[in-house]
């Protein structure tokens, strides 16, 4: 029996999809298994081998966590990456953009998922880098009236078995949806990272904050929200903000790692870490809150933590010096610094200071001629200097 053209090419078509199938069920397959492999009990687990380092008390708790992304761009793709790699338990993904040409400059997006929505190919991209993590995608922007609501909804129940999430990391790229987060988080007592890359891509921060105990991000506002401006104003026809992968990695690298010590209880939080690509500078501070902050629920959070500070004050450990006492030191023998440390001596330039002060000189100099004198002002007792007169 002759098949024509249109026949073959059709029956070809069905064996290659048939074929493409059975590929995809043994890629699950081999996901899968690899999967259940990293368990508790795999000693060659790379995550789990910090339990056994003593760096953090139980790894295997990081699959009871859920975080809450907004903005699945440039730092927020990295992100969600990473948390998916550590075995995060659950990954909510909040974007209204869809995937463009000008995005391949990120890890995982993909130039056939031009045009999806940024959540949905994430989602399909990382469910496949570890099947074990739940995803839930949102396509829409939250500072719409219509789906504030929903996004409040998510951050309150949307955590495992129906909990609140455990934290929310902004990874956004204008200050508007970074008020409506603030806002949200002050309300409802969140904690929440900020995060932000500069438009010229060669730095960037990540900021911690906590309602009512650190500044929020109304506290110390950008110019242009302390001002009411249109952030809009700020683009300039036919410009468009610089994107690097390298600088996009690192801050999400910060912004991963400090939630990972956080959630985990290891290390020290960072409240602020800036980058500055061009000199390789990490500057770090802590900022207080605003007692004049625009945001009432800002204002109503920082008077219940000092009403918590008053039940519960803080004390700050003494430690105790320990006198070093040597095994074998029969004579007594001991170093003592001689050196008087004063202000004057010891500023060298702004930020620099000596260790220790140089020791003054012997009260012995020598005149014009050459000839010893003593200082007048020595408190030198007279068999010092009659000692001293012998020498010469």
């Amino acid at each position: 029996m002759s098949l024509t053209k249109e026949q073959l090419e059709s029956k070809v078509q069905a064996l290659e999809a048939e074929l493409n199938e059975l590929k995809g069920n043994i890629t699950r397959e081999k996901i899968a298994e690899m999967s259940s492999e990293v368990k508790d009990s795999n000693p060659y687990s790379r995550l789990m081998a910090l339990k056994r380092m003593g760096i953090v008390e139980n790894y295997e708790k990081i699959r009871n966590f859920a975080v809450l992304i907004v903005g699945i761009g440039g730092v927020g793709s990295v992100t969600a990456e990473m948390l998916t790699r550590c075995g995060i338990g659950k990954l909510l993904l909040f974007d209204y953009d869809v995937v463009e040409l000008a995005n391949m400059n990120r890890l995982f997006f993909q130039p056939h998922q031009s045009g999806q929505s940024k959540v949905d190919a994430a989602a399909a991209t990382l469910q496949k880098i570890n099947p074990d993590v739940q995803f839930e995608t949102h396509n829409m922007n939250i500072t719409t009236v219509d789906n504030y609501d929903k996004f409040i909804d998510r951050i309150l129940n949307g955590g495992l078995d129906g909990k609140r999430v455990d934290l929310v990391l902004s990874c956004v790229d204008n200050f508007e949806a970074r008020i409506t987060i603030n806002g949200v988080c002050n309300t409802h007592n969140v904690n929440w990272f900020e995060s932000g890359v500069s438009e010229n891509a060669v730095s960037g921060h990540i900021q911690f904050l906590k309602p009512g105990i650190s500044a929020c991000f109304a506290c110390a506002p950008p110019l242009i929200v302390a001002t009411k401006m249109d952030e809009k104003t700020l683009k300039k026809d036919g410009v468009c903000a610089a994107s690097l992968p390298t600088t996009m990695g690192i801050v999400a690298g910060f912004l991963v790692q400090n939630a990972l010590k956080y959630l985990l209880n290891f290390g020290q939080v960072s409240d602020y870490l800036g980058y500055n690509a061009l000199e390789d500078f990490f500057p770090k501070m802590t900022l207080k809150p605003n007692e004049n902050c625009d945001d009432n629920q800002c204002i109503k959070r920082q008077s219940d933590y000092k009403v918590y500070l008053k039940a519960n004050p803080i004390v700050e450990e003494i430690k105790e010096e320990v006198e070093v006492v040597h095994e074998d030191n029969d004579w007594g023998i001991s170093l003592v610094d001689e050196s008087v440390a004063t202000e004057e001596n010891l500023e060298v330039a702004p930020g620099l200071r000596m260790a220790y002060s140089i020791p003054e000189r012997p009260l012995r100099s020598r005149d014009g001629d050459g000839d010893n004198v003593v200082d007048e002002n020595s408190e030198m007792s007279l068999d010092d200097l009659m000692s001293q007169l012998k020498t010469i």
